[in-house]
């Protein structure tokens, strides 16, 4: 969704050059966003095959950061290049029209001059729901994490604050993450609770696979009194990831924005997901431009 929400007009031609697309998914059902071997469902998969339709040829897709399976976004962004040329309507309608329900396209664009879905973008924002209740969730399976430990949320917070800054997070790397770097800036991290949900929002320059996870795990260690607030300064100092905690389930976690200079005309994202956003203010859900761009670190994953 968008901060300010865009009309399908068919009065604007799009495409013969480079395209850019916003999107959301459920990623539950799906072996995460890239194409994978034969009858194995990914979110790239179905999106390649149903642009491939409306731009009446093979397409090759590049998207602002690959999700993992059960991984979710409310806003992310891709690329392909195209001598098909649609107007607005033509291309959301159309490529919607072939996709399963748990995709759906809200805008396309051109991509203005050297335009990359991923290297453009200079922050990416998640966040991470738990749902914590003694009983596990039923409606809401596959769309949050869950514990039937009693989570305090300040205390995650407290904890958080270590994260924030340049740091090399070793520690709350996948151990097989093919990064040249664990070098990353995380702009902000926030703790909150509403009711029975706990949020971690969190925006950085770039993350390492598995990052927001892992720091989800981390961090829930820390809420529920297995662990004090210092311990998660004490392992991202440490650098070692075999010293930190678990990594969280995937179905908490939402790419929520994507961010690029004004330059390119991507428009603004409203923070989701969506059931989220009554319980945040107006500011909470608004895209926060990063105070330190860092272009140097990336994305690999």
């Amino acid at each position: 969704m968008f901060l300010d929400p865009l009309p399908l007009t068919t009065e604007n031609e799009i495409g013969a050059g480079r395209v850019a697309l916003a999107f959301e998914y459920d990623g539950h059902g799906y072996h995460g966003w890239q194409i994978q071997k034969s009858g194995v469902r990914s979110v790239e998969g179905e999106l390649t095959q149903a642009i491939s339709k409306v731009a009446d040829h093979p397409v090759d897709l590049v998207c602002a950061g690959r999700t993992d399976a059960g991984v979710h976004a409310s806003f992310q962004v891709v690329h392909f290049d195209t001598p098909a040329v649609r107007n607005l309507r033509s291309w959301v309608m159309g490529i919607n029209t072939a996709l399963p329900y748990s995709i759906a396209v809200h805008w396309a664009g051109m991509g203005q001059g050297d335009f990359h879905a991923r290297f453009s973008a200079i922050y990416r924002r998640y966040r991470y729901v738990i749902y914590n209740n003694p009983v596990r969730p039923g409606i809401l399976r596959g769309q949050v994490s869950w514990t039937f430990r009693p989570l305090d949320a300040d205390k995650m917070h407290e904890a958080a604050q270590a994260l924030v800054g340049e740091h090399d997070f070793t520690s709350f790397r996948a151990a097989g993450c093919q990064s040249r770097t664990p070098q990353r800036y995380v702009e902000f991290v926030e703790v909150t609770r509403k009711g029975d949900y706990v949020v971690i929002d969190i925006q950085a320059n770039a993350f390492l696979h598995h990052m927001v996870r892992n720091i989800a795990g981390g961090l829930m260690a820390v809420g529920s009194g297995e662990r004090p607030t210092s311990w998660i300064r004490e392992i991202l100092q440490a650098r070692n990831r075999k010293l930190a905690g678990v990594t969280a389930p995937p179905f908490g976690l939402y790419l929520v924005d994507v961010g690029y200079p004004e330059e390119f005309g991507v428009p603004a994202a409203l923070c989701g997901p969506g059931f989220l956003r009554p319980w945040f203010s107006e500011a909470d859900n608004r895209p926060r431009p990063m105070r330190k761009i860092h272009r140097k670190h990336r994305p690999e994953s």
